[in-house]
């Protein structure tokens, strides 16, 4: 193994510290004799112990040793690799490189380690190579990279020579992408030090904008926006305002799931941490992936200073905010930031032009290009909604009228007339039905 992984060229820049890399080590030392036996089981345990830390956070399953190869084949960002992500395929003089390392990787899938596992007395390559995995809650592992990666094992498996895993791979790569911004949906800004800001949120809802009922009219100007941005062609930033519980933030949720496979990706941002836009933006702008920005439940005080950031960003810094980034916000206010009868008063003790304040304070909300309203719903309204949504349970047995005075009854007691309101209700509903 150690002589196979020598000869990688493209994907070279693997982490010397990763568990190929570790294992070719003990596949050497065995090999050349050069080894305390106990010391070299300790040293095979603990890649063991890391394979299995990775299929687990994967969820993999059956050979577990195919899954890992697959998944560095997926998630190695290299200058090969991020050129094929979307396109696939192209002509090249770095295609014989490429074609050397799947022949390498091939030859990884088929290796043997039964005379090492002969010779030291242990057949834990054997157990990972036919595992059976314990069925484990979708939420528990990430079930996005879990299916591709499994897919693209599956695949290399049944390929018979480096130029059909080259068509393999570089397909993988136009359909869903390279790396982490390529295999994963959506993302957040990390906490921890390192190359990259961004980290993965491995587990995303699966609404869809037919799961939100009603509001067609502003879902469709979502949608139209969303389709030109994707496309290509020119979008708007999208401020989503109005009443809570109306349905904006699961609006823009469902749009990720919507156009994820059309290269959509999505990164939640908080107000405290604008100030890292900037570096966001950098590490996305030059990706061929299609980046809404989202912040939910945005809004301004006063005194907070935040906005100034996110103004610079959307339209008036040095830096043009890149072709592939749009913003996505909702908020309960449509001008964002707080104002006070004193900004409108034309006197002030304490500020000559008071009218640049109030302009100061617009100028947020009018750079989004769309806003979208999204109102409370009148009662028939949402006595749609209650009903709508019941049918999708036939566990629940209620007539139409029976689910009028009910869902009445319960707005009335908890935050009145919504979509939240009303999917309250139905949970509510589902509980006693299960409860018996």
């Amino acid at each position: 193994m150690y002589r196979l992984t020598s000869k990688l060229i493209i994907y070279r820049n693997i982490e010397k510290d990763s568990i190929l890399f570790e294992l070719a080590d003990i596949c050497r030392r065995f090999y050349e004799g050069n080894y305390d036996k106990e010391q070299l089981i300790t040293d095979i345990f603990a890649q063991i112990h890391r394979l299995l830390e990775v299929s687990t956070r994967y969820g993999f399953d059956k050979n577990l040793w195919h899954n890992y190869l697959a998944y560095l084949l997926a998630s190695t960002e290299n200058p090969f690799t991020l050129v094929s992500e979307k396109v696939g395929a192209n002509e090249g003089t770095v295609n014989q490189f490429a074609k050397n390392d799947f022949a390498i990787f091939k030859k990884l899938f088929d290796y043997d380690f039964s005379a090492m596992e002969k010779e030291l007395g242990i057949d834990c390559f054997n157990t990972v190579q036919n595992y059976e995995a314990v069925v484990k809650k979708e939420r528990i592992f990430n079930k996005s990279v879990s299916e591709k990666v499994q897919l693209l094992s599956k695949r290399i498996e049944e390929a018979s020579d480096e130029a059909e895993m080259y068509d393999i791979v570089t397909d993988f790569y136009k359909t869903y992408g390279v790396g982490k911004l390529g295999l994963n949906k959506a993302f957040r800004i990390s906490e921890k030090e390192g190359d990259s800001i961004l980290e993965a949120i491995t587990t995303t809802g699966d609404m869809l904008l037919s799961d939100l009922v009603g509001y067609e009219a502003q879902k469709k100007l979502l949608i139209d926006n969303t389709e030109a941005f994707v496309a290509g062609g020119k979008a708007n930033n999208v401020l989503l305002f109005g009443d809570a519980g109306t349905g904006k933030s699961t609006s823009v949720k469902a749009i990720l799931n919507e156009y994820y496979d059309k290269g959509l990706r999505m990164i939640e941002i908080y107000k405290h941490e604008f100030k890292n836009l900037s570096r966001v933006i950098s590490e996305i702008k030059n990706r061929n992936y299609r980046f809404i920005i989202f912040m939910d439940d945005l809004s301004f005080e006063e005194f907070e200073i935040e906005y100034k950031y996110l103004k610079a960003v959307i339209e008036g810094g040095l830096e043009v905010k890149p072709d592939n980034v749009l913003i996505y916000a909702t908020s309960n206010r449509q001008h964002l930031i707080r104002e006070t009868w004193t900004d409108r008063s034309d006197i002030s003790k304490d500020e000559l032009h008071r009218s640049d304040t109030v302009q100061e304070k617009l100028s947020l909300s009018g750079r989004f290009g769309l806003t979208i309203g999204f109102l409370k719903p009148t009662p028939k309204e949402y006595y749609n909604i209650v009903i709508t949504l019941a049918r999708k349970y036939p566990e629940i047995a209620l007539t139409d009228d029976e689910l009028r005075a009910e869902a009445n009854k319960w707005e009335m007691r908890h935050g009145g007339l919504s979509g939240r309101t009303a999917q309250q209700f139905i949970n509510h509903l589902l509980g006693m039905t299960y409860l018996g």
